[in-house]
C-alpha cells in the first residue's frame, strides 16, 4: 500500500455476517494469544478512530464502567459523527463532526490523516458508498449465529468487489482478510 492517507474499515464477524450474538461473549469467546497479539501490534493502531454516535456512546459507557481493553480507545484521537452528543459526554481526544461526515472524512484524508473505523455500520456503509474506503478488513470468527445473531453487518451495503491484499489465520481458527474495495 502506498503512503497516502487511507481509511480502513475493520469488522469482526461471525461466518454468517453478524457482529455479535446474544448470549455469546466478546469475540465469541474464541480470541486467543495470537489474535490478541496481532490486535496489539497493528500498524493502524495509532490512526485516529472514526465512529458514529451509537458506537461512540457504547464505547464511552464501557470506558466509564472500567471495562478492560478500552484504554486504547480512550487515549486514541477520535472523530465522532453525531448531531446529538453532549459536550459533557465526550471522552478525551474527541472531535465531534456534526454535519457532512463524508466531506469531513474526505478533508482529513486530503490533509494526510489516515483513519480507521470502529463499529458504526451505517457510517461505514456511507463511507464505502462514497469511495472513501481504501482497505476493508474482516476478522471472521468460526461461529454461525443464525438464531442469536445481532448487528448484521452487510445488509443495505452497496455491491462491492473485494480484491484480496493479505490474508492470515490466527490461533488456527480466526481468518483475517484484508481487501481493496471497489463499489460496483
Amino acid at each position: 500500500m502506498d503512503t497516502k492517507a487511507a481509511l480502513l474499515v475493520d469488522f469482526i464477524t461471525s461466518l454468517d455476517g453478524y457482529g455479535a450474538g446474544k448470549g455469546w461473549p466478546g469475540y465469541w469467546g474464541l480470541e486467543g494469544p495470537e489474535y490478541i497479539g496481532w490486535l496489539n501490534a497493528q500498524a493502524e493502531k495509532g490512526w485516529p478512530i472514526v465512529m458514529g454516535g451509537v458506537t461512540y456512546r457504547l464505547m464511552a459507557g464501557f470506558a466509564a464502567s472500567g471495562e478492560p481493553g478500552v484504554e486504547e480507545i480512550m487515549t486514541s484521537p477520535k472523530y465522532v459523527v453525531s448531531g446529538s452528543i453532549n459536550e459533557s459526554d465526550l471522552m478525551p481526544n474527541t472531535t465531534v463532526i456534526t454535519h457532512d461526515a463524508i466531506g469531513a472524512v474526505r478533508r482529513l484524508k486530503e490533509d494526510g490523516i489516515s483513519l480507521r473505523t470502529l463499529g458504526s455500520l451505517t457510517l461505514c456503509r456511507s463511507l464505502l458508498r462514497e469511495g472513501l474506503v481504501d482497505r476493508f478488513r474482516v476478522g471472521i470468527f468460526p461461529v454461525i449465529t443464525g438464531i442469536t445473531g445481532q448487528e448484521r453487518i452487510y445488509d443495505g451495503y452497496p455491491d462491492v468487489r473485494l480484491d484480496l491484499i493479505e490474508s492470515r489465520v490466527l490461533d488456527g481458527r480466526i481468518q483475517i482478510l484484508d481487501y481493496r474495495p471497489t463499489v460496483v
